[in-house]
């Protein structure tokens, strides 16, 4: 048992910056090295929630730097604090999507996940901490702000006398009177894949000569796809690279998007590529699906993922609905008419598709940033994106490009980029985004560039399971014919703020179907400068990143 003896009250300060955004509280890891700083954090989560004593907390997180120390500082005071079992994943390491499998199989009470998705990591970059409520999704807004409140006011934590857990080997522990589990981060997970997955048809497809790259980007997701790809569905040794996880990820930037996984795309883009490209970011819930000679936008990828999920044993009864986040394409919306079933539009952050999963409202969600997934966990997930794309390859023999070409020819083609403007100044910033509100009223009617504005708004977002309502969500301009430019600063940086600039039109015509990306949006791009005036307010000339 912990005696009275063994658990330590500290007494300890705030720090004013412990905000948790959509995607836990992300800094660099100089920041939470200070005295306190991940105890205060960790405390503060216990101390906002309620009736976990006796109870099932899970804690990985994606191998990044301070990986191991935190779980042992989290080990520690979930003892000091009553839980009853912790189940770690082996070496630290739980991908955010087996994270979220671990909760909701174990009937967990939540889980700790330690990562900073797909930003970079090592000594002077960036870590975070989220917790997971017990549906196994992102803690609710409610939760996070009760957690940010109690962090301005902290003035001790707990935490027990207990020696390290040696977390690289598999079994059971005690830690005082808790139980320390160290599992197979990989096994559950992969399992879970296979039950929803035609295992048999794809590893036909390897069997027959099919070739394919995934980039792990010595991030999270490694060990999983060389279990699942290689081992279990028979692709050759080496089909997953840089699989092994390191603390910085090698010096990269842990982002599948077209300017960090550029050799992956090059190589896709080249003679005698392979058949299928595919990546995952940090902390293996985002995707990034290459063909020959085709990039498939996330937007594009949400769509055709649903509008073909019948073909995988697990979605052979059809969806419930399909559900976006507010920036991404309306191309799934066309998929969801088609297939009779409800579509939402949700504000950005996996925890709004989690009501809308466990009312059994929708079946597949999606997100522009390259997060896409479905009922089967309560996070987006790559693996489980990258696999129901090898199923659909299997199952209609068709490559990726033709599937692609196929889909726009039946139900027209959404063009779509987002050009990401990076570690802005802050009051910057949100300058551009208040003068840009304070212009909404007016647009409506008024031509930009000779496109005609329709409508405009500042998305806020009206849940039909809780009724709650978020607002300030995003600022949208609509044009004639379906085009629309998108304003919204991101929350997942450590530095500064990001402005993206999404950017849409839609082509009904398949003649125009092969036209250059950014050439089709040039009009759009022309009229989010003359709206928001970015390069007068920020002196940037071109965006940071576009995907």
């Amino acid at each position: 048992m912990i005696s009275p003896q063994m658990i330590s009250i500290v007494e300890t300060t705030p720090y004013a910056d412990q905000r948790p955004g959509t995607s836990g509280l992300r800094k660099k890891v100089p920041v939470f090295r200070q005295r306190n700083y991940v105890e205060n954090f960790i405390q503060s989560i216990f101390d906002s929630v309620a009736g976990f004593r006796g109870e099932t907390l899970v804690i990985g997180g994606d191998g990044r730097y301070f990986n191991r120390e935190t779980i042992q500082t989290a080990i520690a005071m979930a003892a000091a604090n009553g839980f009853g079992r912790v189940i770690v994943g082996q070496g630290g390491i739980l991908s955010t999507p087996a994270a979220s499998h671990l909760i909701r199989k174990h009937r967990a009470f939540g889980g700790i996940i330690l990562s900073a998705s797909h930003n970079p990591g090592g000594p002077h970059e960036d870590f975070g901490i989220k917790y997971n409520v017990g549906n196994g999704g992102p803690a609710p807004e409610k939760l996070t702000e009760a957690i940010f409140a109690r962090s301005r006011v902290i003035d001790r934590y707990a935490i027990a006398g207990i020696p390290a857990i040696d977390i690289d080997a598999r079994g059971t522990v005690a830690a005082g009177d808790m139980a320390v589990e160290v599992v197979d981060p990989v096994a559950d997970y992969a399992d879970l894949m296979e039950s929803l997955f035609d295992f048999e048809a794809i590893s036909r497809l390897f069997a027959g000569g099919f070739s394919m790259v995934f980039d792990a980007m010595h991030a999270v997701t490694g060990p999983y796809a060389v279990e699942i790809l290689e081992r279990r569905l028979g692709a050759p040794a080496g089909t997953a690279r840089n699989a092994v996880p390191l603390p910085d990820f090698g010096g990269r930037h842990p982002d599948p998007n077209l300017v960090h996984a550029r050799d992956l795309y090059e190589l896709m883009m080249s003679p005698g590529a392979p058949d299928f490209g595919a990546a995952s970011d940090g902390d293996g819930d985002r995707n990034l699906i290459l063909g020959r000679d085709i990039f498939v936008t996330p937007s594009d990828s949400l769509a055709m993922l649903a509008a073909n999920a019948h073909l995988a044993p697990g979605y052979a009864q059809g969806l419930k609905g399909i559900a976006r986040s507010m920036p991404t394409s309306g191309a799934a919306d066309k998929v969801a008419a088609k297939l009779g079933v409800p579509l939402y539009e949700t504000p950005t952050g996996w925890k709004f598709f989690g009501n809308l999963l466990d009312a059994g409202l929708a079946t597949i969600c999606g997100e522009e940033s390259a997060g896409t997934g479905s009922d089967h966990v309560r996070e987006k997930d790559g693996l489980w994106a990258v696999l129901l794309w090898l199923n659909i390859l299997a199952a209609r023999g068709q490559g990726v490009q033709e599937i692609a070409r196929r889909h726009w020819a039946e139900y027209g083609r959404n063009y779509y980029s987002r050009h990401d403007y990076e570690e802005l100044d802050t009051a910057t910033a949100e300058a551009l985004m208040a003068a840009l509100r304070e212009t909404l009223p007016g647009l409506p009617g008024t031509a930009i560039g000779g496109l005609a504005v329709e409508a405009a708004d500042d998305f806020a977002y009206h849940d039909p399971v809780d009724g709650s309502v978020s607002a300030g969500q995003g600022v949208r301009i609509l044009f004639a014919g379906g085009s629309r430019i998108v304003f919204r600063l991101s929350g997942t940086g450590t530095t500064g703020a990001t402005l993206r600039v999404y950017l849409e039109c839609y082509e009904p015509d398949p003649a125009r179907h092969g036209l250059d990306t950014q050439a089709a949006l040039s009009p759009l791009i022309d009229a989010a400068e003359r709206l928001a005036s970015i390069e007068r307010r920020t002196g940037r000339t071109a965006p940071s990143v576009v995907t």
